[in-house]
């Protein structure tokens, strides 16, 4: 807490000299121009990340389409998978492999759907931070 302090009074006691010359508004220009980069930068970013989103929400709709086919597709009696050593476990394994299989893809799904949601609202909260920010900056 006492470092922000003893940071606001250093900000608070540099006062801004501001002359008409040429090498200031060269200055200016330049770093405005590395400010319109970072910003363009940015949002190419933020294409990307959304692109992304899109591309694995797809490749998940379609492995879990995938997925949940063959589950309703194979016998039911059939496990889908055996063990040759027919013990106690692995036995109950065996028998409830199509259960398990099942409770394994849906939670694995809502993970994914958790995860997306997350990450959708943390891209959210950064992009609303940015603007508020450049914002409270232009002022």
């Amino acid at each position: 807490m006492t470092k922000d302090k003893a940071l606001e009074e250093l900000f608070l006691a540099q006062k801004a000299h501001f002359t008409d010359n040429d090498a200031f508004m060269v200055s200016l220009t330049k770093r405005l121009d590395a400010v319109e980069y970072i910003k363009l930068h940015q949002e190419a970013t933020i294409r990307r990340y959304k692109m992304v989103m899109v591309a694995v929400f797809v490749v998940g709709i379609i492995s879990g389409a995938v997925t949940i086919s063959y589950l309703l597709s194979a016998p039911i009696d059939e496990p889908l998978f055996s063990f040759t050593v027919q013990t106690g476990v692995l036995l109950w394994l065996s028998e409830n492999s199509r259960l398990i299989a099942a409770t394994a893809l849906s939670l694995l799904m809502t993970f994914g759907i958790v995860s997306i949601i997350s990450n959708v609202q943390d891209i959210h909260n950064i992009l609303r931070h940015s603007f508020t920010s450049s914002v409270a900056g232009d002022c």
